[in-house]
C-alpha cells in the first residue's frame, strides 16, 4: 500500500507517519511506500519503507506529492481558522483551490484512492446551550469554517464521480497540541494546558465556563487512520462524519491540570480577546456523533487521560524545543 500525507510536516501529519512507520501498516495491508508533502519539506521518519519528503505548493500541486499508485491519501493541509479569517484571499487559495489541485490529481491517477479530508467543527455555528445531532446543516459563521464546508461538498462529489473515495472527519478541537502556539483561533485551548507544564504563563481569551468539542491527539490519529482502512459503502453520498469527542468547559480543563500538576492553573491568565473570542464563540460545544459509532469510530477518553497523554507523548520533545529556542523566555 502506498500513502500520501499532505501537510506531513503539521503535528498531525508527523504523528500519522510515525505511527505508520511503527505498525508498518494500514488496513491490515504493508506500507509499501509513504511520501510526505508539505510548504517546506517535512522530516522523514525512521521507518522499514521508503519514504519520499517532497515540498511544493498545495495549488500547483506536483505529481510526485500523490504518485501514480498512490492508495490512500491524508489531505491535513489547510491555512488555520484565525489566520484565514484575516488573510481570506490565503485561505480560499490554500483551502479551497488547494482541495481543488488534490481532486484534479487524484483524477488523474484513474484508480480511486481513499482520501482522508481533515474538516473542522468550525464548519457550524450554534451557541454555547447546543448539542448538534448528526444532521445538522452546516451554516459557518467564519471565513474557515465555510471553507472547510465547501471542501467537503467538492470530495463528496467527487466520490460520487468516481474520483476518489473520500471521508471527512470534522476533527473537534485538537488538544494538547505539542510545540508552540499557532494562527488558529483554538491554540489557547492547548496553551492553557501545555505553557503551565512549561512553567510558561499563558492568556485565556474567553470565560471559565467557555465550552469547547475536543478530542487528543492520540484519538485524532487512531479516527484518521480508521477512516483511511474502513468500509464506506455505508456511507452513501453522505462522506461527512462528526467524530465522537468530549464535550468541556475551560473549568473543567483547568481543574484536570491541576489534578495532574497542582498549581499549575496559576499560570493561565486572564485576558480578553474580543478578535479570538468572536471566532471561537460560534463553534458548538457538543455534537450527538452517533453516526460516527455506528461506522466504527472509538468513544474518547476522559480530559484527565488527554493531559496525561500529552505527557507521556508531547511534553519532554516541546519542553527540548524551548530550551534550544530559548526566545520564548
Amino acid at each position: 500500500m502506498k500513502v500520501s500525507i499532505l501537510g506531513g510536516g503539521g503535528f498531525l501529519g508527523r504523528k500519522i507517519a510515525a505511527q505508520l512507520a511503527r505498525d508498518g501498516s494500514l488496513a491490515g495491508q504493508p506500507v509499501a511506500a509513504l511520501t510526505l508533502f508539505d510548504i517546506t519539506q517535512p522530516p522523514k521518519p525512521d521507518a522499514p519503507f521508503p519514504i519520499q519528503a517532497v515540498a511544493g505548493d498545495l495549488v500547483a500541486l506536483p505529481d510526485s506529492a500523490i504518485p501514480q499508485g498512490t492508495d490512500v491519501v491524508f489531505h491535513l493541509a489547510a491555512v488555520v481558522s484565525a489566520q484565514a479569517e484575516a488573510d481570506y484571499d490565503l485561505g480560499r487559495r490554500v483551502n479551497l483551490r488547494g482541495t481543488d489541485a488534490v481532486i484534479d490529481r487524484c483524477r488523474a491517477l484513474g484508480t480511486r484512492p481513499r482520501v482522508v479530508f481533515t474538516s473542522s467543527v468550525a464548519s457550524f455555528s450554534a451557541n454555547q446551550n447546543t448539542t448538534l445531532p448528526d444532521n445538522t446543516r452546516q451554516i459557518p459563521a467564519n471565513s474557515y469554517g465555510a471553507q472547510k464546508a465547501a471542501a467537503e461538498l467538492i470530495l463528496a462529489d467527487a466520490s460520487r464521480r468516481g474520483f476518489l473515495d473520500g471521508v471527512t472527519l470534522r476533527l473537534p478541537t485538537v488538544i494538547v497540541r505539542p510545540g508552540r502556539p499557532n494562527k488558529a483561533a483554538s491554540s489557547f485551548f492547548s496553551a492553557i494546558v501545555r505553557e503551565p507544564l512549561l512553567g510558561l504563563d499563558t492568556e485565556l481569551p474567553v470565560g471559565d465556563d467557555f465550552g469547547v468539542w475536543v478530542c487528543s491527539p492520540r484519538r485524532a490519529v487512531d479516527w484518521l487512520l480508521h477512516a483511511a482502512a474502513m468500509d464506506t459503502g455505508p456511507m452513501g453520498l453522505d462522506r461527512s462524519i462528526d467524530p465522537p469527542g468530549i464535550s468541556t468547559t475551560v473549568a473543567h480543563l483547568l481543574q484536570a491540570l491541576d489534578q495532574v500538576a497542582p498549581g499549575a492553573s496559576a499560570h493561565v491568565k486572564r485576558v480578553g480577546d474580543q478578535t479570538i473570542a468572536a471566532i471561537v464563540s460560534t463553534w458548538p460545544p457538543a455534537f450527538e456523533a452517533l453516526r460516527a459509532r455506528t461506522l466504527g469510530f472509538s468513544a474518547h477518553e476522559p480530559v484527565l487521560d488527554v493531559i496525561r497523554a500529552f505527557i507521556e507523548d508531547d511534553l519532554a520533545a516541546t519542553k527540548a524545543d524551548r530550551e534550544n529556542n530559548s526566545t520564548d523566555r
